[in-house]
């Protein structure tokens, strides 16, 4: 009997998916009102309206030098920034496509050259979020004549940024949901795109609705917008395709003055973990204010992030999925050239003499791991790099997870196998 076939992934993607973690921003006219990037859609705003926030668009809080510093505190490897989100505006220089971008508003200048120019100062790979439906041109609605010229537009859009800004991390195309029984020409558009910037990942976003759905077979990722991604199983696929999973920090992806409802340090790191546990990127957004600076809590909460990705980086970048089956939400990754794994434990407790510290449910000592393809010798903690004792039983692996030194907590806990 035939093994199953297992696509292999080709060397950008297997870069892509080393990336890890990455920063996603969203930041345009609407950043100015404070109610969401669909701020026009939902609160029926006429167009002409609408553009008079060009007038007011100055930018000037926006350093892109500081963006790309700030996402590598937090330990995010790229950042993907709205070039053009759905009203239609655009953050680069349309070269003449029309007037309806950065450098015709109050900020007069080209946003995506400077940010371009930052990632690559700092080491950040740069990725391009661009639209493709355009409420300015009435793309949901508009006749079969309005919307192949339309679709010329766009295609002449994304050549530019692939053509004008040098080596890219990738387009990540938004907005197809919109006209689902449309032809959008994807094999023009990824042609086109494959023809400057042969490495470059394409995404194209299931939506919300269509978590992990596989689309064109130029794509390079499934999404799972909101949604907590699952192991995909690509037994018979023809091209291996990545997982990344995109999430706000509150409800909206766009700065919401009165939305209150933040993630916590303690939820970002859980959900990295287990982004990482099936090998999926974790793109996690920030709305910047209407001026372009990252909002102080999100700044706050996301640098404390990056201090507990830095003291586990060797686990978070490389490292891939493993069959093992551990206890509860515990789980192994293991770097694929060397004999080394990392172990993930949950629900650890603090030591102190009373208890009053311990979570509800938090335990510690000896903790199964069973499939693991070799049979460490030693283990630790990477935090503290104390010593854990293993144990090996007729091929049945334990690990001793000790809990927390009194004063600290990581919510998730790495212990290094080797």
């Amino acid at each position: 009997m035939n093994s199953p076939i297992l696509p292999v992934p080709e060397a950008y993607v297997s870069r892509f998916e080393s990336l890890a973690y990455g920063l996603f921003v969203h930041w345009g006219l609407y950043s100015q009102i404070g109610k969401g990037e669909w701020y026009k859609k939902w609160h029926g705003v006429p167009m002409d309206e609408y553009r008079k926030l060009t007038e007011t668009f100055t930018a000037e809080d926006f350093d892109a030098r500081e963006h790309a510093r700030f996402a590598r505190r937090c330990g995010m490897r790229y950042i993907t920034l709205t070039t053009r989100h759905h009203d239609g505006f655009s953050l680069y220089d349309t070269r003449g496509l029309n007037t309806y971008d950065a450098p015709h508003s109050a900020a007069g200048r080209d946003l995506i050259a400077e940010f371009v120019q930052a990632c690559r100062a700092e080491d950040i790979v740069p990725f391009f979020y661009h639209t493709t439906l355009d409420w300015s041109l009435d793309t949901e609605t508009c006749d079969e004549k309005a919307f192949a010229a339309y679709l010329d537009y766009l295609n002449d859009s994304v050549e530019i940024l692939c053509t004008q800004y040098g080596k890219i991390g990738g387009l990540w195309f938004d907005g197809n949901w919109s006209r689902r029984d449309a032809d959008w020409q994807e094999d023009r558009l990824y042609g086109m795109i494959r023809s400057h910037q042969p490495e470059a990942i394409i995404v194209n976003n299931s939506s919300i609705n269509a978590l992990g759905a596989k689309g064109h077979p130029q794509l390079d990722v499934v999404t799972y917008e909101q949604g907590r991604p699952e192991p995909l199983n690509r037994t018979g696929m023809e091209k291996y395709v990545a997982v990344e999973m995109c999430q706000t920090m509150n409800l909206h992806w766009g700065i919401g003055k009165h939305d209150f409802m933040y993630k916590s340090p303690a939820e970002v790191i859980t959900d990295l973990a287990s982004c990482r546990r099936v090998g999926a990127n974790y793109l996690l957004n920030i709305g910047p204010t209407a001026g372009g600076a990252v909002p102080a809590y999100e700044k706050a909460c996301l640098e404390r992030v990056g201090e507990w990705v830095a003291v586990q980086a060797p686990a978070i970048y490389n490292a891939r999925p493993t069959a093992c089956v551990c206890e509860g939400r515990d789980f192994v990754l293991r770097d694929p050239d060397t004999r080394k794994a990392w172990y993930f434990a949950h629900n650890l407790p603090i030591h102190d003499n009373d208890h009053k510290t311990r979570e509800a449910g938090a335990t510690e000592g000896m903790r199964k791991i069973e499939g693991l393809d070799f049979v460490p010798a030693r283990a630790k903690w990477l935090d503290t790099e104390e010593s854990l004792s293993l144990e090996n039983e007729s091929g049945h692996l334990k690990l001793n997870c000790t809990g927390y030194p009194y004063g600290s907590n990581l919510v998730v806990r790495v212990a290094e196998l080797t």
